[in-house]
């Protein structure tokens, strides 16, 4: 591979990484890991269950 070919061949990796951040995001929602989803899951009766008492 010679000099010019791999001088283009970084630059243009570097621009499509570039345009790559500057591009929208996908309408895909963030990933929640399983324990996190257990977390929620577990703290979400218990909110209820206190906004029942303070009514």
């Amino acid at each position: 591979m010679n000099r010019q070919k791999k001088i283009k061949q970084l630059l243009k990796a570097h621009a499509k990484k570039a345009n790559a951040k500057l591009a929208p995001k996908s309408n895909k929602p963030k990933y929640i890991s399983k324990a996190d989803r257990l977390k929620l899951e577990a703290e979400t009766p218990q909110e209820a269950g206190l906004a029942v008492v303070k009514e």
